[in-house]
């Protein structure tokens, strides 16, 4: 449930995850609510003020003597000015904010964020909708048409039919999936899934049904599963017959077709916005495409223009698909594809080979880094993050699709990919953003890494102030501390020292993950020698991302990967919420490691 407070500088919206100031209001004086706001508010403030500054957004306004209704861009361009009249504006966002004024206002893009203007004090009110709620389950039978009933029902998540909807804001989470011998639809659900106008006829088989999640769930298409293993699969509109290959060209031509359909939505809202322009928007007159008249199309009509534009023409010179996924064809997936189908990545099936011992040797971090001569000095030494035998891992090299970023939900450790397993997505629903500092905890359990503790957590102190890092450094920890480390709640567990088959190294020993009874760090770096299974367990038990290692690592290249590690992640990349309540997708850092030479693989995510 989201409740509106205020403070001092305007409102916030407080949630079980979210906790956002979603307007800033210019000498905001509190007083009753007074007026009416619609039903898809849940709370409600009132005030008096000269402006508020909003979160930026679609933005909707509506005028209420009239019935007349306009879409500002965002940000907004000039100034906008609106005559004395009642209005209700509605910024559609990470949270939907309703606004309610009467009388003379001006819109202006203030920098960036939308601001509204009076020209004396005006009496508001603001009005938030909660969509901060849990998704719905649906529960099918474990068969192919059960998966095609949940998957044609994954639409529910979009906010909007409109070219809109290619906006991440405009997409919430998708219902999850269960699987039982009673199919269950919540009302709710069906109410946000109306017969689609888009069919996709699919071979009864997960292969096919897999990777056409993600283009069923943005078309909000209704997936029927053909009898007979030899059906062609097919997307059918009223006056379309889009036939595909068969696999394995398949699901390459299904995320080609999700590209062309995402990104000239893109373009045609791009030009829908108020006369707000990108450098792509010529784009469309080059293929014959009407961007006034497809911003008030149907899907369907949308996609069978899509369909018939030179769209190879222009393909060029648009962006790179953001992110492919690469997800085994099981039920136990399955269940995992509504976490993902909220980023509309591709969907591929898993395909990987060997990785030959001359490629291992080739991923040097010696090369990564040009290492110097005393490289060679510190090899001969044996300085490396492992006391014992560590337990190695066998890598191998997926074939990757397009995409700028590539994420591995199946069996095997892959390279040049991230590592996901099903359960960092559940997990991550157990920690809400945080709207207090973030708690970093710095274990340094050897004494020779002293200089890279050190230099560890002057990066974090020299975090910016906005992130606000409550930042603690513990040395020389024993099994028990160090358990109660991870067991404790912390954003950040960022462990240095060494790594063998009796688990991390403490002074009294080797503290095995499996012992814990949970895991609450929400994100972890063990930047110690082959500590891969270690980083699998702390997942497994509660964990949403790390940074782990395949296998032995010189202390010198392991300091540079951790300290580097560390900037990156003050910076904004990785799992942990901000403060804002704007976070990031669980198991989504990129993979920092090479090999150094000794067929060893350092730096890894999961």
């Amino acid at each position: 449930m989201v409740t509106l407070t205020v403070t001092d500088t305007g409102v916030q919206a407080v949630g079980p995850d979210t906790a956002t100031a979603v307007v800033t209001a210019d000498g905001w004086s509190a007083d009753d609510p007074s007026h009416e706001l619609p039903r898809a508010a849940v709370d409600s403030v009132g005030g008096v003020t000269t402006g508020l500054k909003l979160l930026p957004g679609v933005i909707r306004l509506r005028r209420l003597d009239s019935e007349t209704e306009r879409k500002l861009a965002a940000p907004v361009e000039g100034t906008v000015q609106l005559p004395a009249a009642p209005y209700l504006l509605c910024v559609e966002g990470a949270v939907t904010i309703f606004i309610r004024f009467d009388g003379e206002a001006t819109m202006t893009g203030a920098g960036g964020d939308p601001l509204l203007s009076f020209s004396d004090c005006r009496r508001v009110t603001v009005g938030v909708g909660d969509r901060s709620e849990r998704p719905e389950t649906v529960t099918v039978s474990q068969t192919p048409e059960g998966v095609a009933t949940a998957l044609s029902v994954m639409s529910a998540g979009h906010l909007t039919a409109t070219p809109d909807r290619s906006r991440p804001e405009m997409r919430a989470s998708p219902p999850r999936i269960e699987f039982g011998s009673v199919t269950t639809i919540p009302d709710s659900v069906a109410a946000r899934n109306p017969d689609s106008a888009v069919v996709f006829e699919l071979p009864p088989s997960l292969d096919y049904l897999v990777p056409a999640s993600s283009l069923a769930h943005y078309l909000g298409a209704e997936i029927r599963v053909a009898d007979g293993a030899d059906v062609s699969p097919t997307l059918r509109t009223a006056t379309l017959e889009h036939e595909f290959e068969p696999n394995p060209r398949y699901q390459s031509a299904v995320a080609s077709l999700l590209r062309r359909v995402f990104l000239l939505d893109c373009l045609v809202r791009g030009a829908d916005s108020n006369g707000r322009d990108v450098a792509e928007m010529e784009l469309l007159d080059e293929v014959g495409l009407d961007a006034d008249s497809l911003s008030r199309s149907d899907i369907d009509e949308r996609l069978e223009a899509y369909l018939d534009a030179p769209f190879a023409e222009i393909s060029d010179r648009l962006p790179d698909w953001h992110l492919s996924m690469y997800v085994s064809p099981s039920y136990d997936r399955v269940r995992t594809l509504p976490y993902l189908l909220q980023n509309v990545p591709n969907i591929f099936l898993p395909e990987a080979k060997p990785l030959g011992t001359d490629e291992r040797l080739s991923r040097s971090l010696d090369d990564f880094y040009r290492a110097d001569n005393t490289a060679a000095d510190e090899e001969t030494a044996g300085n490396t993050r492992a006391t014992k035998t560590v337990p190695g891992v066998t890598p191998v090299k997926p074939v990757l699709g397009p995409g700028r970023v590539h994420g591995w939900l199946a069996d095997g450790v892959p390279i040049d990919v991230f590592k996901s397993i099903s359960s960092a997505y559940e997990h991550r629903a157990r920690y809400p953003a945080n709207s207090q500092s973030l708690s970093v905890v710095a274990v340094l359990n050897d004494r020779r890494m002293i200089d890279e503790s050190t230099d560890a957590a002057r990066i974090y102190e020299s975090a910016p102030s906005e992130l606000d890092l409550d930042v603690t450094v513990k040395k020389r920890i024993t099994r028990a501390e160090l358990a109660a480390v991870f067991e404790s709640h912390h954003d950040l567990v960022h462990y240095i020292g060494h790594c063998d088959e009796s688990g991390l190294r403490c002074p009294d020993g080797g503290l095995a993950i499996t012992d814990l009874e949970v895991s609450n760090a929400q994100t972890f770096v063990l930047n110690a020698c082959g500590s891969y299974y270690e980083g699998l367990e702390l997942v497994e038990k509660g964990s949403v991302a790390g940074a782990v290692t395949f296998d032995k690592v010189l202390d010198r290249h392991a300091a540079r990967v951790g300290t580097t590690f560390v900037r990156l992640l003050i910076r904004g990349t990785g799992a942990i919420p901000r403060p804002s309540g704007r976070g990031y997708a669980p198991s989504l850092w990129a993979p920092v490691y090479r090999s150094n030479g000794r067929s060893e693989f350092p730096t890894r995510t999961l």
